[in-house]
């Protein structure tokens, strides 16, 4: 009886587990089922490639895009590898019982949990007004330059927005590559340093990818930062600098639904946006996925 009532309890954990799966397999697709319906008929060449005017009730929105897609590999560039150096620290050379490991570890987890607006309040106080001032007075005379939203202070602020994501799934990364791989090294004389950056590092690599594309599902998703920092609400012009403002996809979206003077016109326009934004996280997602997965075949062969 009480084997019997072990195998029943299993599968009846086997189907919870089951069919909460299952209920977010069918939460993603009634979501894009929905967007697509209602944002298909307006998805033309001439919409994604277009600027948008009238109102913001016709044209397109590649400005918007461009924004974002510009957005979200500036952010990369700037978040991966600082929190590859953290995630380095944390898992190689820290020692877990010290002060200074307790105080940053604490550090990072505070930071996942701040809102996101706050990150745009802080964008806006310590790199556009601090550190942006501060170039202007430095090397343009005072005049208002790098001291204003810019889309270099919209990425860093983003950096710091997903920075915790990167770390912990880079150090998880990092603990995964067996010890022994570690010891191997230093058998054949390998320096701590050699032994990272050669042997653990590229064993390590979809790891990194991995947290390059959390950082990438959020970032491009993630208005409330962008807000204060650079995103403008109307902007043809393509940013052609880092101190230039520039259009995003969600904060475009935010627009259209809060601000529009005649929502029934701006809907199917706001809907196509809103699978254009998937469809734009997506492909940058794939593409990391499948360069994720030519390293860990490329990693297997080697072994």
């Amino acid at each position: 009886m009480a084997m019997m009532g072990k195998l029943g309890w299993d599968r009846t954990l086997r189907w919870l587990t089951g069919v909460a799966a299952f209920s977010i397999l069918g939460m993603l697709g009634l979501l894009i089922s929905q967007i697509s319906y209602y944002g298909w008929e307006r998805l033309t060449w001439e919409f994604l490639s277009g600027t948008p005017r009238a109102g913001m009730t016709e044209g397109g929105i590649f400005p918007a895009i461009y924004g974002t897609a510009l957005l979200v590999v500036l952010m990369s560039i700037f978040v991966v590898p600082f929190g590859v150096l953290v995630a380095i620290y944390f898992s190689e050379y820290a020692d877990r019982a010290g002060w200074l490991y307790r105080i940053s570890r604490q550090a990072v987890n505070n930071l996942a949990g701040v809102p996101a607006i706050v990150f745009g309040l802080f964008g806006l106080g310590f790199f556009v007004q601090f550190a942006g001032r501060a170039v202007d007075r430095a090397v343009y005379d005072g005049a208002l330059t790098y001291g204003q939203p810019a889309l270099l202070w919209a990425a860093l602020t983003m950096s710091v927005l997903t920075l915790p994501v990167v770390i912990v799934s880079v150090e998880e990364a990092l603990q995964a590559v067996p010890q022994t791989f570690r010891e191997a090294s230093y058998a054949l004389g390998g320096t701590k340093s050699q032994t990272i950056f050669r042997v653990v590092l590229p064993h390590a690599l979809p790891g990194v990818l991995t947290g390059g594309i959390l950082a990438v599902s959020r970032g491009a998703g993630e208005v409330a930062p962008i807000l204060f920092v650079g995103a403008a609400y109307y902007l043809p012009e393509l940013p052609t600098q880092l101190n230039h403002q520039f259009m995003e996809l969600g904060y475009h979206i935010f627009i259209l639904s809060t601000q529009s003077p005649d929502v029934e016109a701006t809907k199917p326009l706001l809907y196509t946006t809103v699978l254009v934004l998937l469809g734009l996280t997506f492909l940058l997602n794939s593409v990391a996925i499948v360069i994720r997965g030519r390293m860990r075949a490329a990693l297997r062969s080697a072994r």
